[in-house]
């Protein structure tokens, strides 16, 4: 019975243990801001994943990118990420937030990327319309070669 007593009482001391979260910064990033340099990190990020090569050789340094874009420090970055991130439900909501923004943002890029595609094919079918139509009103033997794609 001791010995149940003596684990309680550890455990009652271990969970009444005083977990220490950052102080609010004085110069906190904003959380909508803090929402666009966290979306242009990941974006980053995923860019050095797709060509890391071509980023290391041209001495490319993203996160000085970013805060210079922002017009923030690493020091400030770090201070007000520690922050949010000891506000858990709020860290979350930033996050969610980003995730969403990113989707919205694929989703404008592919319907760019499909009107392009769509504009250079109408494109390519009005030169080939145009030939036809000059092949058709050329004397007969004279022909024009197809535009080839």
């Amino acid at each position: 019975m001791k010995l149940v007593s003596w684990v309680f009482i550890f455990f009652v001391m271990v969970a009444c243990q005083e977990v220490e979260r950052p102080e609010k910064p004085k110069n906190l990033i904003a959380k909508e801001k803090m929402i666009e340099i966290l979306k242009e990190a990941y974006l980053g990020n995923s860019a050095r994943s797709i060509n890391n090569r071509v980023m290391r050789d041209d001495v490319v340094e993203l996160d000085s990118l970013i805060y210079r874009k922002f017009g923030i420090d690493s020091l400030q970055f770090a201070q007000s990420n520690a922050y949010y991130a000891s506000q858990m439900n709020e860290y979350i909501a930033i996050l969610k937030e980003v995730e969403e923004r990113m989707v919205v943002q694929k989703r404008e890029l592919d319907t760019l990327i499909v009107t392009e595609a769509k504009k250079r094919k109408d494109s390519l079918e009005a030169v080939r319309q145009k030939r036809k139509e000059e092949n058709d009103s050329l004397p007969k033997g004279i022909e024009i070669s197809p535009v080839q794609n």
